[in-house]
């Protein structure tokens, strides 16, 4: 079953119902006896990496987090800034990241290509697969939803999935293993969402 990580942060009943839609089990998850029974896990996140950081360290479930996820190669989709904690540290804040994928967090505005493009990214773009992706099965032309500021600055290339473009393309899928991280709303976006989060089911 899908376990949604309710750690305070993030639309918890916009993936429920996206998932019942879909006729796919799905629960969320408060502590760490619900958390331990999941063969599949979303962390969403909104705002700012060292609030999802305090947030998610103070829940209880960061040792089975990682357990599961490091340990069981149990499937997880880090979703907006559920992505960026994915990573190693982030420019907006102090705290070290979860560390799964290797990687810092930086300014969209930070970027040389950057332009002048209003801040924050919100709205929807199109998705650039960097490889065959099992996410984006079945799926052409795919556009969600964005709205961030930070983007994921992955340090191995072989870790970035896909790519958007925003003042300059930008790395929006990272994943290594059995770990996912996008940096756009699926819950947002309509079909592509569905179709992805369907995908995600079936890994």
């Amino acid at each position: 079953m899908i376990h949604i990580v309710d750690y305070g942060l993030g639309n918890i009943g916009a993936f429920l119902s996206r998932f019942n839609e879909l006729n796919i089990p799905a629960v969320s998850a408060k502590d760490a006896a619900t958390l331990s029974e999941a063969d599949h896990i979303i962390l969403p996140g909104v705002g700012s990496f060292d609030h999802a950081m305090n947030l998610l360290n103070k829940s209880g479930m960061r040792s089975t987090l990682d357990e599961l996820v490091l340990e069981k190669k149990v499937p997880v989709l880090g979703i907006c800034v559920g992505m960026q904690i994915l990573g190693q540290s982030s420019d907006e804040g102090e705290q070290p990241g979860l560390g799964w994928i290797g990687g810092k967090i930086r300014a969209l505005e930070c970027r040389q290509d950057a332009g002048n493009v209003p801040l924050p990214h919100m709205g929807w773009n199109d998705v650039n697969p960097s490889q065959a992706l099992p996410l984006l099965k079945g799926m052409q032309n795919s556009r969600f939803y964005f709205l961030h500021s930070y983007y994921f600055d992955n340090g191995l290339s072989e870790n970035c999935g896909a790519t958007a473009n925003y003042g300059g393309d930008f790395t929006c899928i990272v994943n290594k293993d059995n770990v996912w991280g996008v940096q756009f709303h699926p819950e947002k976006s309509h079909h592509f969402g569905s179709n992805l989060l369907k995908n995600f089911a079936e890994l």
